[in-house]
Formats: C-alpha cells, structure tokens, sequence
C-alpha cells in the first residue's frame, strides 16, 4: 500500500489544520470580492499562481480542510487538476511557464472557490486519499478521514516492530465499512487486506452511487459490495474479522456553526445528534453480534473523546493517533467490546 500521499503544498508549509466541520465557530460574514485582472505576463509559472491563488484565499477567509488542510495545499491541489498533474507533480513543474488557456482555466477554479465557497473537490470532482484518486459531488461528504492513513500504520506490522493490531492482513478475510460515503475507505481497505471481501454500508441512495462509480473505476466489483441500509440492518447475521467506520459525529454546536464550505455537504454526513454520538453509541451496542472472536472495531469520532470515554467509562478504548489528528480514532476488540 503506498504511504500518505503528501500534499504538494507540503513542500512549502506544513500544517496541523483539521476538518473544517470540528471547528467551533464558522466566523464572519465575508464580503463578495471582485476578479482581479491580470495583465499579460504577470504571472507565468506555478508558482506565480500558488501565490496569487494563496493571497486571493487568504484575503476571502476560506474554510479548509476538505482534503487539503491550509490555502497553499488547495492552491496546489487545484492548479494541478487544472493541469491534469497529479499533487505529487507539482513541485517538479513548480517553475514551468503556463500557457494562456491553462492560466484562465487556472484563474477560473480559484474565483470559482472564492464564488461559491464550495469545497475545492467539488469543482474538480476529484479528492486523493492515500495518493489514490476518487470521484466526488454534492451527494457525498469530502473524504478525509485519517482512517486510510492508520490502517497502513497500525494494520501492517509498523516499521518500528510493532505488531499489526489484527495480525497478517493477508489472513483477514471479511471487512464492513458503515456510512461508506464516496467508498474510498472500503477500496483503501480492500488494497489493504487483500485476500477479503468488503460489505459497504450507508443509508443514502445517492452517496452508494457515488461509492459504485469508484469501485468500478479501482476494478474492485468483485470484492466491495455496497448495501443500502441503516448501519447494521441489511447484514444479516453476518460476522466480520474488521469493523471500519468514520459516522456522522458532529455535535449540535457544531452544526449550528458549520462553515459555509461544510454547507455544501450532505447534513446527513455531519450530524451525530445533541452530544456528537447518535451513530457511534448504536455502532458500540450493535457491534459484538457481529464481529468475529478475533475481530475488532476502528471508528473516528473528532472531538468527541470525551463525551465518549464519560459515556462507556468501561470500555478500554485504545486511541490511535495519526500524523495531523491526536484521539480522534479508536479501536476497541471484539474481545473487549463484548
């Protein structure tokens, strides 16, 4: 499995930023600001336009943190797409003049962000997560879960010796993803675990739809089957070696402040209820009846950490960390969740 496909943008700033719908406030109001116009000439390679793309962001206060944590990420990310690069490519084109057709298409994405404060994946439909492309619109939430990056992490065995939490992933032969969304975390888990097959659950019609085209695209037909239904309902009986889930989980200040990016989400993929934990609290009680002796649950719940441990006091979380997020994804055993 590739490492964390890093930022282009992280080449030049690096950032802790986290999602946009775990901050407490969605700020002001801001102004409409007019398109600047650019005389011929005046900015002429990527560069030129990571830095006017970052001053425009920064001078309309966007919201980051849809898959890009600050505005040179999202600068970068954009003019790529715009230039059919992938991230990665940006630095070693960073000085390559642009052609004019390229700079107005350029200019357009990054006013077209101003414009409608929509996330930047939504313009381009595309977002990468683990260095892999997935297709995104207005019928799913913008992937950025750091589950993706802790299954590589503490699923393989670590660098360090560590011993992967649910041993080889070669021998885990079943996997459920609930509230899939886009599906990109059950593709990453089905590059993850091989030799598994993968049940992909989410209550919304339109996100499977979403979740269908990019199975398709990654070739896992075969292996990722997509179910409608209300968490644990379409299942069965049916028992599972790993339980993945990123739920809604935002809490009802938190909505009430979203910022106007995560407005253009699906409230379905946001809203967990007054205390964050509607989805998370069913997930914890429905589990053990279906996972495996050896099995286990990895969930991400933001900010909720607290709120969590005061709820299941007895429960013996372990709270894995990742590169931008501290305490924001457990994992608790079957044996332990039982």
């Amino acid at each position: 499995m590739a490492k964390r496909a890093k930022s282009s943008a992280k080449s030049f700033v690096r950032s802790s930023a986290k999602p946009a719908a775990r901050r407490a406030s969605a700020g002001p109001t801001f102004p409409k600001l007019a398109t600047p116009k650019i005389a011929s000439g005046e900015l002429l390679t990527l560069l030129d336009f990571l830095r006017f793309a970052v001053s425009r962001f920064n001078e309309a206060k966007l919201v980051f943190a849809h898959g890009t944590p600050d505005p040179v990420a999202e600068a970068a990310f954009l003019i790529s797409e715009a230039l059919h690069l992938h991230p990665d490519q940006f630095e070693s084109f960073a000085s390559a003049r642009i052609t004019a057709f390229e700079a107005n298409k350029i200019v357009e994405l990054i006013e077209q962000r101003i414009r409608t404060r929509k996330p930047a994946a939504y313009l381009v439909n595309k977002i990468y997560m683990r260095g892999l492309p997935f297709y995104v619109d207005e019928r799913v939430i913008v992937p950025r879960s750091y589950i993706g990056e802790i299954l590589d992490t503490h699923f393989s065995g670590g660098e360090d010796g560590d011993p992967a939490l649910l041993g080889d992933p070669f021998e885990v032969e079943r996997v459920l993803d609930l509230c899939t969304g886009s599906g990109c975390l059950a593709i990453l888990a089905a590059r993850h675990f091989p030799n598994a097959q993968v049940d992909a659950v989410d209550i919304s019609r339109d996100a499977l739809a979403v979740a269908a085209r990019n199975v398709a695209e990654h070739g896992l037909e075969d292996r990722v089957n997509l179910l409608c239904g209300d968490l644990f309902a379409p299942l069965g009986e049916a028992s599972y070696d790993l339980i993945i889930s990123n739920p809604p989980y935002v809490d009802a200040e938190g909505m009430a402040s979203l910022p106007p990016e995560c407005r253009a989400e699906p409230r379905l993929a946001f809203d967990g209820g007054p205390d964050g934990l509607d989805l998370v609290r069913r997930i914890l009680e429905e589990a053990p009846a279906h996972l495996t002796p050896e099995g286990g649950l990895l969930c991400e719940i933001g900010r909720g950490r607290d709120n969590l441990e005061a709820a299941f006091p007895q429960l013996p979380l372990l709270w894995l960390d990742s590169e931008d997020s501290q305490g924001e994804v457990f994992w608790i055993s079957a044996a332990d969740l039982a």
